[in-house]
């Protein structure tokens, strides 16, 4: 009953996360009556976030490049992002999280001046995600060729069990280290994922945070 073309879109909207059947149905028709120049603008955008983005290479993090010097795949890196190319960020202090968004969330809070590392996840062995598969090593290879110049890595994982894993193993990696190894304070609730935490708690779980 329903045209080739729009069950196509349909099935698409519904690989994504939290979107069901009926969600992907809603957002299908309302393109299909929308403008044009809507459709056109979404599809634009969907084909620069996978063309046009790549991995900084000093913290992984999320960064953009337009023209002939796009990358050939999203984990292509590119470069610097734009908080490593902040000359006024206290190089020091790197703020370890698991994914770009964290980035977004923690530098919404105006508190943190130091620079970041982003793993792109958690450890859980139940979906199969290792140290090897992250970017664990990256981070000692920072600290290790930094010259004493890092002098605290503050652990910023979710307050869940695939966070505190992922904070411990890195903590017993950077021992050999002469370095303070702190973790953000309990201001994030358990559970919860730093993402979808208000500025006030992010300030509080910053300016609480402990060493190991």
């Amino acid at each position: 009953m329903i045209p080739k073309n729009v069950q196509n879109l349909i099935d698409e909207f519904s690989k994504l996360p939290g979107v069901g059947p009926k969600s992907a149905q809603r957002l299908t028709f309302f393109l299909l009556r929308g403008a044009k120049s809507n459709v056109e603008g979404l599809g634009e955008a969907v084909l620069k976030l996978k063309n046009n983005i790549g991995y900084c290479q000093h913290c992984w993090n999320l960064t953009e490049v337009e023209g002939e010097n796009a990358p050939d795949s999203p984990s292509q890196i590119l470069g610097s992002c734009v908080v490593c190319e902040d000359e006024k960020r206290e190089r020091s202090i790197i703020c370890v999280v698991e994914e770009p968004l964290d980035v977004i969330a923690l530098e919404k809070t105006r508190q943190f001046k130091g620079i970041y590392h982003v793993l792109h996840g958690a450890i859980s062995p139940i979906e199969g995600i290792g140290p090897d598969e992250l970017y664990v090593k990256q981070l000692v290879d920072r600290v290790a060729s930094a010259n004493g110049e890092v002098k605290e890595i503050i652990l910023a994982m979710n307050p869940n069990l695939e966070g505190e894993t992922t904070a411990m193993y890195i903590q017993k990696l950077l021992q050999p280290y002469e370095l303070k190894v702190t973790r953000i304070a309990r201001g994030l609730p358990v559970g919860g994922d730093i993402e979808y935490a208000d500025e006030v708690t992010l300030t509080r779980a910053l300016e609480g945070r402990r060493e190991y």
